[in-house]
């Protein structure tokens, strides 16, 4: 099983270690394009703020992050697992899942990432600050960049089996499921139970996802089927629904 998830907006910014070495990345098919969008966000964000803001999407408090992105060839790096932070990656918790886990982490879960592409958990990378909805001078809309790059990668990465894709809307754009694939894609919505009915929820649907994630790593099964996915997660303690329309409906947890 493939499990997608989208990047955080924050980040832990790494204090030690070696630079970016994009060769040393997975997926090195796209080297050459994550160079290219490193080096547009280094230019923007080393000119002029107000442009570079603008570009970025940040309000005049967050000049800081153009610091992080003007020198993004040479910063600390650290492993993606330990860099992207926020709700959903908290509830996770990728850093400390057991040993037998975190190679299943390393194994089936693809970090969707505007400046990288997509990452594996133990990639190193440094904190930087670039949404899939930004527009960077001489890329164009940065998710849509990524779409040719991307397409054989996933594909790849899919293989036969399930893909659980989690990602927020910014990054849907960057990969799109063929219908080969689409047939066993899984989208996720949680939901909370009030008197039988059943309605969706904001404030609990990262953390629920986070959770769902690190159960289903911890428990080691591969389903291979939408249905045996739902069974797996019934048998280790989640309410869930469906799936329907590719859509499984999972109650909320905090």
């Amino acid at each position: 099983m493939l499990i997608l998830l989208p990047p955080s907006e924050g980040k832990s910014q790494p204090r030690r270690g070696r630079p970016i070495d994009l060769h040393a990345l997975s997926h090195p098919s796209l080297t050459e394009h994550r160079r290219f969008v490193q080096k547009a966000l280094m230019q923007v964000s080393s000119g002029d703020p107000d442009r570079a803001r603008a570009a970025l999407g940040l309000g005049p408090t967050q000049t800081g992050e153009l610091a992080l992105n003007a020198r993004l060839d040479s910063a600390p790096t650290a492993p993606a697992k330990r860099v992207f932070t926020g709700v959903l990656y908290d509830a996770l918790g990728l850093p400390d899942l057991p040993a037998d886990a975190a190679r299943r982490a390393a194994r089936s879960v693809l970090v969707f990432s505007a400046l990288f592409g997509v990452l594996r958990p133990n990639d190193r990378i440094p904190a930087y600050r670039l949404a899939g909805d930004a527009t960077l001078p001489g890329v164009g809309r940065v998710a849509a960049s990524w779409g040719p790059e991307l397409a054989a990668v996933v594909e790849a990465d899919a293989g036969r089996g399930l893909v659980l894709d989690l990602r927020s809307g910014p990054y849907l754009p960057m990969w799109r499921a063929p219908e080969a694939i689409r047939s066993r894609t899984l989208t996720v919505r949680v939901v909370r139970d009030i008197g039988g009915r059943r309605s969706s929820v904001t404030h609990a649907n990262k953390t629920t996802k986070g959770l769902l994630i690190r159960s289903l790593l911890v428990s080691g099964d591969q389903p291979r089927t939408p249905a045996g996915l739902v069974e797996q997660l019934r048998s280790i303690g989640w309410s869930v629904a469906g799936p329907t329309g590719g859509v499984i409906e999972v109650l909320e947890r905090h």
